[in-house]
């Protein structure tokens, strides 16, 4: 079980479950930047164009970036062992991609000991079933296609995905 531990952080010597010790690590500026594509159709894609879509829950895209903020902000809640962050920023950004999805790009900044791709990953996830969600009466064909982290910088070691 010790080769498990060495590679995976998040179990100890034994092999159990266990908090990550970030108490001697210094606060730097950290962001993550997560993108989640969900695959609508033309039609549900063209009602979105003509103007964020209304429902009773509120305009699709500007519930869902509510949506996907305040999950960010909870993802400790969510996640088993993440340490829960006081969040500097989070963004959402919602962008066509014709001719039937949109991408989902949530952005969480922090200044602290450990990173925020769990938060921006969370976001952009939630944002993306609250798409979903608020869609499903139109066509239970949406699929939420691929949830990626495209960016995180300010820690150990920086990431970029090259599309």
């Amino acid at each position: 079980m010790s080769d498990l531990s060495a590679s995976f952080t998040h179990l100890n010597a034994a092999g159990q479950p266990a908090m990550v010790d970030v108490g001697a690590k210094t606060a730097t500026r950290r962001l993550a930047r997560a993108r989640s594509r969900v695959v609508l159709g033309a039609e549900i894609l063209k009602l979105v164009q003509a103007g964020d879509l209304p429902t009773r829950k509120g305009p699709v895209f500007q519930t869902a970036i509510l949506a996907g903020i305040m999950a960010a902000k909870k993802t400790a809640d969510l996640i088993p062992l993440c340490h829960p962050l006081g969040l500097d920023d989070c963004q959402i950004q919602i962008e066509v991609q014709a001719p039937d999805a949109i991408h989902i790009i949530c952005t969480a900044t922090v200044t602290g000991k450990t990173g925020v791709e769990m938060e921006a990953l969370t976001g952009a996830s939630v944002a993306a079933l609250t798409v979903y969600d608020m869609c499903k009466a139109m066509s239970h064909d949406i699929v939420i296609q691929e949830t990626r982290l495209l960016d995180k910088t300010g820690g150990k070691n920086d990431f970029h995905h090259a599309d």
